[in-house]
């Protein structure tokens, strides 16, 4: 008879999560992935916090009631404004995209001054911020709006992206010294390498912290207390896309963030 697998639910907004997921196959061997990206109602940011909490807290039921024995939030958004409120709405352990990134920035060594590079959402919400302090980490948040429309363009390494980043992080370091910069957004790490770059032509030696490696090994830990018998097997990961608008763009668009083919994405329909 064989056992029971893991079953992790990994939800976003729309693509970026699918790095957290990218960073989550290797880790956790033989379990199955559920992935939602409410793509038919993103962005989450222009939305009141009411509304993306309704918004998460379906998602988060979908993949609970699809079979998911853990939950991912990797949206900054939704951890940001609707973590407690997706906690308290399903039965199984949630791990947001926040805690685990500045955690990690915690531990590191040289300096308590940090940068955040984040979605203009995220920085109002002050949710890093907030979490910084009760780390006793010194933040400078700075919002990048133009990332993220680069990132789905496919302009990773591309002059106008360099161009951007350069501004980005210029206006940022006049105000900072940062020792780690914190990628406040699950697109951002397709953009670590380029980020890494401009820093060192800038003349900082801040590290990066990267936040889908950050959340991966955080819902790692949570993975391995449940501990089903066949979960951390040496058998590979598997995982089905689910999405609320084309599945066509979902799969063209978030290959290139899961950094392999989709065969398959599920429509579904989460209502208005």
């Amino acid at each position: 008879m064989t056992a029971p697998r893991l079953t992790i639910g990994v939800f976003d907004s729309g693509f970026g999560g699918l790095t957290v997921l990218r960073a989550l196959l290797p880790l956790i061997p033989g379990a199955h992935y559920l992935y939602l990206g409410d793509t038919a109602r993103l962005p989450y940011g222009a939305k009141s916090q009411t509304t993306i909490a309704r918004y998460a807290v379906e998602s988060a039921r979908f993949l609970v009631d699809h079979g998911a024995q853990m939950l991912v939030i990797a949206c900054n958004t939704a951890t940001a404004l609707a973590l407690p409120e997706i906690s308290a709405a399903v039965p199984v352990p949630v791990v947001g995209v926040i805690e685990p990134v500045v955690e990690a920035a915690s531990m590191g060594r040289g300096g308590t001054e940090v940068l955040v590079l984040a979605t203009q959402a995220t920085v109002q919400s002050h949710a890093y911020l907030d979490a910084c302090n009760r780390h006793e980490l010194q933040a400078t948040e700075k919002a990048c709006p133009l990332l993220v429309p680069l990132v789905e363009e496919g302009w990773i390494d591309h002059p106008v992206t360099r161009d951007v980043l350069r501004i980005y992080l210029t206006e940022a370091l006049a105000t900072c010294n940062p020792t780690a910069v914190l990628l406040g957004c699950t697109h951002y790490p397709l953009l670590a390498g380029p980020i890494e770059q401009m820093l060192k032509e800038l003349n900082s030696a801040a590290g990066i912290i990267d936040s889908a490696q950050a959340t991966a090994q955080a819902a790692a830990a949570v993975a391995k207390a449940l501990d089903p018998p066949s979960s951390l097997a040496n058998a590979p990961a598997t995982f089905e896309c689910y999405a609320t608008d084309s599945v066509e763009k979902f799969a063209r668009l978030g290959s290139h963030f899961l950094g392999q083919p989709i065969p398959e994405v599920h429509l579904i329909d989460l209502g208005g």
